[in-house]
């Protein structure tokens, strides 16, 4: 199966790796969290070549996770800015909890190399996923995967906005 035949699966995991699964993706988004707005920001603060670079950050586009808007104009083009949009910004739990997994289990031995510090109590903190309902944190131990609304009906090629 080729990776862009999950866009096509019935399943939200499959789908979102699709996009999400791509290579420098995660570092995309990682910039974009960390204030990057221009190519040339997302470029510096990655280091992906900018063939590459280019093709993501179209597909992210294309897909509704970023937005390009021109922010200067000038005699020889335009300037554009890549930014988040709400489904963007939506993604960010999940990246803190990529980030919090790897504090624990990628071997930084000398202590994580970043924080996060919750800007309202100004305590440093950490992703936790807890059910919407009670409050309790999700274990998968815990937790019933039964058939949703659209499991019997086929899902609609997720594709690209463009």
């Amino acid at each position: 199966m080729k990776h862009d035949d999950l866009l096509a699966s019935n399943c939200a995991i499959e789908r979102s790796g699709a996009v999400l699964g791509e290579r420098w993706v995660i570092a995309i988004l990682r910039a974009a969290y960390f204030r990057a707005r221009t190519f040339e920001d997302y470029q510096r603060k990655t280091g992906i070549a900018r063939n590459i670079l280019t093709e993501r950050l179209n597909r992210l586009v294309a897909f509704g996770i970023m937005e390009r808007r021109e922010y200067a104009s000038g005699p020889h083009r335009a300037l554009h800015e890549y930014r988040l949009t709400n489904a963007g910004m939506e993604l960010y739990p999940v990246i803190a909890a990529i980030l919090a997994w790897g504090e624990k289990h990628t071997g930084l031995i000398n202590g994580a190399p970043t924080e996060l510090v919750h800007g309202t109590c100004g305590k440093v903190t950490h992703a936790k996923v807890v059910c919407e309902c009670c409050g309790d944190e999700l274990h998968p131990h815990h937790i019933e995967v039964r058939p949703g609304p659209g499991a019997s009906s086929p899902a609609p090629p997720w594709t690209p906005i463009g």
